[in-house]
């Protein structure tokens, strides 16, 4: 992990890489620190979810809730407020090894607004990606967001859209590669390391079939 970081600290690398002056603080009443307030939570879930990273990947039996739904199912139950993508990446009926995924559900608003799973089975777990802070963000993601902050803080930061075009490139590689080159392949390259398999194969499904 990359010990100390904090979103002040991977702002300040960005706007290191643009010779920017670098924060005190979201508050601190500079141009930086405003742009930086305004952009990082985006910025942070948007690559967060560009890919199941492993140190994102968590697992739970969701809490049943108290009302039913209004439609055709028969039960409902809370997801995680950490959930990063509002879906599940798995949903299982059982906590034991080999239960293979279940298929009858769907994720909708209940009562309070909230999003619900809704199903007719009596148990649920799932498979999830989760938001982190910072303190569990490794060293390679911490770099991959901060090339992604330089991207999106140049023109603001240093008046220049071709220095915003050089670091989407960084980050991202060039239009070719479809957001999937750059230091963003060598991140996911390292990251792969910590998934299975299947985990992996299936990234490559979406990205094939997107």
């Amino acid at each position: 992990m990359a010990a100390g970081d904090t979103e002040v600290s991977i702002c300040n690398k960005a706007l290191m890489f643009l010779g920017a002056e670098t924060i005190t603080s979201f508050t601190d009443g500079s141009i930086a620190s405003d742009a930086c307030s305004s952009m990082y939570t985006e910025i942070k879930r948007t690559t967060l979810g560009m890919y199941p990273w492993s140190f994102t990947i968590a697992k739970v039996q969701l809490a049943r809730d108290t009302a039913t739904p209004q439609n055709e199912w028969t039960y409902q139950y809370i997801l995680p407020s950490d959930m990063l993508l509002g879906v599940p990446r798995a949903v299982r009926v059982s906590s034991a090894s080999g239960v293979a995924p279940y298929k009858q559900w769907e994720i909708n608003q209940g009562a309070a607004g909230l999003p619900v799973l809704m199903t007719n089975a009596t148990e649920i777990h799932i498979d999830y990606q989760k938001s982190v802070n910072e303190a569990e963000m490794p060293s390679y993601f911490v770099q991959l967001l901060a090339y992604q902050l330089a991207w999106h803080l140049a023109e603001v930061i240093t008046d220049q859209t071709t220095k915003s075009e050089y670091w989407r490139v960084v980050a991202l590689g060039n239009p070719g590669e479809g957001q999937r080159g750059g230091f963003f392949r060598q991140a996911v390259n390292i990251d792969g390391g910590g998934q299975t398999p299947s985990v992996i194969a299936d990234y490559i499904l979406t990205d094939v079939r997107g």
